[in-house]
Order: structure tokens, then sequence, then C-alpha cells
């Protein structure tokens, strides 16, 4: 499946959302969840093959000519003029999708394969608590449009300043916390105090935290150690670790998720 592009529109500093339509898009079936993703697919240059292309083919090739791919979440989908938005983090010249969404420019295409997903707010929480950065903002925007109506949410963001904060929207009572980096050792620290610094939080708490490795964990720890989160029904995960290039932070995710959830 691929999508066409129709338009960029720079959100913040790191953050482009592109919007994509097309006939390519004819088959396109969305999840019930609010943080789905779609696997995107990446040209390398040189590599012989243009959007839209045969996937077993072209992963057939030689490694340096086969596509990327990269999961990024859907933040919205709109059936009536079958159009889809996906926000992108980007850094300049690093990483293969920022600078494809960077470079975006209407014409352009994009193949992916998805959507999937496994996430979306519980209708019967109590509360809502979403912690995450950039990575994770479309997913907890997305997810704090769905939340129960009246509920209180809370969201706790972090940005590289208030140039990267972005108005959000609930159905509940929501409460926005965003916190800025100071792009030094204690900016985990700087996450976990903003959590720590919540109140009371009610038993029946619906929980998503997604983003930086570190900082994810160390907030898991919070949670679990000394708020009680059950977390077996909090939804927790890293979508990326800082130091890391995309392929050498796949090569070990897998283990660090393990050694994540063996946290007491």
């Amino acid at each position: 499946m691929h999508g066409e592009v129709i338009e960029t529109v720079r959100l913040t500093p790191s953050l482009v959302r592109v919007v994509l339509g097309g006939d390519g898009l004819d088959g396109f079936a969305p999840t019930p969840h609010t943080d789905q993703y779609v696997n995107a697919l990446f040209v390398p240059d040189g590599a012989p093959y243009t959007v839209p292309f045969d996937l077993e083919g072209a992963q057939s090739g030689p490694a340096e000519h086969r596509p990327r791919g990269r999961r990024y979440t859907i933040r919205w989908w709109d059936p009536e003029t079958r159009t889809l938005a996906i926000d992108f983090v980007v850094h300049g010249d690093v990483g293969y999708a920022g600078r494809w969404a960077a470079a975006a420019r209407p014409g352009d295409r994009l193949q992916f394969v998805g959507p999937s997903g496994g996430y979306a707010p519980d209708p019967d929480a109590d509360a809502y608590l979403m912690v995450g950065d950039e990575s994770a903002l479309p997913a907890i925007a997305a997810s704090l449009e769905q939340v129960r109506p009246g509920a209180p949410a809370v969201a706790v963001l972090v940005v590289d300043g208030p140039e990267g904060e972005l108005p959000l929207e609930s159905p509940g009572e929501l409460t926005t916390h965003w916190v800025h980096r100071a792009h030094t050792a204690d900016d985990l620290d700087r996450v976990v105090a903003a959590v720590s610094a919540l109140p009371p939080l009610p038993a029946r708490l619906d929980v998503f935290v997604h983003g930086e490795a570190g900082e994810i964990r160390a907030v898991r720890r919070h949670l679990v150690a000394e708020r009680g989160v059950d977390r077996a029904a909090a939804s927790i995960s890293p979508y990326w670790r800082r130091g890391d290039t995309d392929e050498a932070w796949r090569e070990h995710k897998r283990e660090w998720v393990a050694e994540m959830q063996a946290d007491g």
C-alpha cells in the first residue's frame, strides 16, 4: 500500500506532518487502536526501484538497496477524504524517515505495510496517564481524543523547549505538563520528577508510557514500585534509545525490553 503526499506541515522545529492520499490508499482499513502505526518503507539512495514497488523483490536484492522499514504512528485517518496524517520527528539529515519527511513535497510517494496497533484508552478507567516525548506525541494526542468524557487525563510530555509544545484536545479533564530538555544527564531525572510530582492517582488508572528507552524505563520503575501501577495492565514501551541509531536500537531492543520488564 502507498500514499501520495498532499501536503506537509511544520508543526514544531522537530515535528513535520505529512498528509497522504491518492488511489494507493484505496485498500486502507484502520484499526480500533489509537496508537495504530504503519511500517513505512524508505527507498535507499541508488536503489533501482521507486514507489510503488514489489516488496518481496526489493527485499531480495542487495542489502544496500533493500527498503528501510520504520514504524510511525498514524496521527489521524479521515474516512471521508481517505487521507491520513503521519507526524515525523526530524533532526536535519539524520535518519531515513526524518530526511524523507523534511524534504517531502506534494506528489512524492510513501509505501508502507499496515496498519497495526495495540492500545486504546480503556472506556471504564477512572483516569488516564500518558507520558512520552515527540516520538510518542502523535499516539498520545490521538489517545487523548478518545478518553472517557469528563474523566481526568494527565499528559507528561518531553520536548526541547516551549517551541516544541502543541495544543492538545480531549473530552476528558486534561492536565498537561511539558518537560523541557536541558540536553544534559539530568534530563531523565526531570521526567521522573514530573511524574513523581503528580497527585495520588486512582486505582483504575489507564497508563500509556512510550518514548526514549531510558526515560520510559525510569518512569516505569516509579509507577510500578512507588505508585503501585499494575505493569501487566499498562502500555509501556520504548520507541528509541538515546545514543543509538535506528539500526543499532533494533538489534538489541528485544533484550532491553526483557530487562525492563524484569525490573521490580
